[in-house]
């Protein structure tokens, strides 16, 4: 018989990573990372022009970032302990927006806090990666976890059977990201481990369980 499966993202879920990103930018980039709505492209700028960062110098420092700062990046209170009770009784995979060639490397920042998951890397849309995942698994029930909106409208239109929790536990962007709960596109919002631990283990647990939290 066949386990449940968790299909966890990482950055603002398991381990902080905005926060980060944003200190190593004024540290030694020179740009300022100043979030004002949830447009994460336009709170990049240059700090002596003030000119916004464009879209290839973004991915270029994004990049740069990923290279060379992931030992910055510390865990999302109560996120290790979360996800390795959720792994007593379920497989757990990391499903992140990463190039290919950092999976090594993100299994390994993962691993040295106690994270032992098989990690899959991704490009853009999460819901195709994870239909190939639940199908190489085939699991008795499934949850999603990721901080973004459109991965969740993603696995929705792809694999809607696979139940949806939407967390961001980064507080700088929380307040600031679209909700896939309010947009009828996640079964629950809930952006901190204490009470995500009890929801996720009802969904994989209890065969009753068929409408939104």
């Amino acid at each position: 018989m066949t386990r449940p499966l968790v299909i966890s993202d990482c950055d603002e879920v398991l381990l902080h990573m905005v926060a980060h990103f944003k200190d190593w930018l004024g540290e030694t980039q020179g740009v300022d990372f100043n979030l004002v709505g949830n447009n994460f492209a336009t709170a990049m700028r240059w700090r002596e022009s003030g000119q916004a960062v464009e879209e290839r110098d973004i991915w270029r420092l994004l990049g740069g970032f990923f290279d060379t700062e992931m030992h910055r990046q510390n865990p999302i209170e109560g996120a290790v302990e979360g996800i390795n009770t959720l792994a007593e009784n379920a497989d757990v995979v990391i499903l992140t927006n990463l190039n290919d060639e950092r999976q090594q490397r993100r299994t390994e920042q993962l691993a040295a806090y106690g994270v032992h998951a098989r990690v899959f890397t991704n490009q853009g849309p999460k819901g195709p990666a994870l239909k190939a995942i639940v199908e190489e698994y085939a699991p008795s029930r499934a949850v999603f976890i990721d901080d973004l909106a459109q991965h969740h409208h993603s696995v929705s239109e792809t694999v809607p059977g696979v139940r949806r929790l939407h967390l961001c536990g980064e507080p700088m962007l929380a307040p600031h990201i679209d909700c896939a709960h309010r947009a009828g596109h996640a079964h629950a919002r809930i952006d901190n481990w204490a009470e995500a631990l009890p929801w996720l283990q009802d969904q994989l647990h209890n065969p009753s369980q068929e409408e939104d939290a």
